[in-house]
């Protein structure tokens, strides 16, 4: 069975992905912060739970080391993990964003990537955004351009060029930035972005893209219509 692992997957894309995954067979870990929450996802979905916060460097190493003590492997790592930094601009907050968006990719991946290279067909997808992308957000005909999220914006922008440098760095291993498309979750309710599209359309794409074959691309930003200039 395919063994993957989702952050920051208690809810959201991240929760309806694990659904749809273990829909098709995986052996999913949800990864969370909360215990509580956590463990209550996997036992809704019938997942398998490790406390994981992206920004906790020990958390994260212990959270692998689980996993490879019980698989030995890693086949589908999905960095789903994030925050939005609610509209502020100031150092602190931009610790924050960068901490969770960015430097969480290198944490998890990192550690993950002797599990993923004992696999026979890994794959990693980072949940990105295409307000990361320098065409988007300087193309008037793109909602993009419009959009106020400097350090949200910002941190995707580095989470995709860190699935391009680590495809280039590791190419046994299949990395891709994803753009979901606008999603009603609990970080766009809390912008007051409401109206975005169900869940379940959008983690059909994480599904899409975490279940390329040996074929498939690896060091671009995807969204459901395929390759996404950015």
């Amino acid at each position: 069975m395919t063994v993957t692992l989702i952050t920051g997957a208690n809810k959201g894309i991240g929760y309806e992905t694990a659904r749809q995954l273990i829909h098709l067979g995986h052996t999913v870990y949800i990864g969370a912060r909360d215990v509580e929450r956590g463990e209550k996802a996997a036992a809704e979905l019938g997942a398998r739970f490790v406390q994981l916060d992206v920004t906790d460097d020990a958390s994260v190493t212990a959270a692998l080391a689980t996993i490879d003590s019980v698989e030995g492997r890693l086949d589908v790592l999905i960095h789903n993990a994030g925050i939005s930094g609610g509209g502020i601009v100031d150092g602190p907050t931009a610790l924050r964003v960068f901490d969770t968006n960015a430097v969480g990719v290198v944490r998890v991946t990192e550690a993950a990537l002797p599990l993923l290279r004992a696999s026979q067909h890994p794959v990693v997808v980072t949940i990105s955004s295409s307000a990361g992308s320098f065409w988007a957000v300087n193309n008037p005909d793109r909602p993009e351009f419009g959009l106020p999220a400097t350090l949200y914006a910002a941190s995707k922008s580095a989470a995709t060029m860190l699935m391009v440098q680590y495809a280039k760095a590791e190419p046994g291993i299949k990395f891709n930035a994803l753009e979901p498309g606008f999603t009603d979750t609990d970080m766009t309710a809390a912008l007051g972005m409401g109206g975005g599209r169900p869940v379940e359309e959008s983690a059909r794409t994480v599904v899409r893209l975490a279940t390329i074959g040996a074929d498939g691309p690896t060091g671009t930003l995807q969204d459901e219509a395929g390759e996404l200039r950015w």
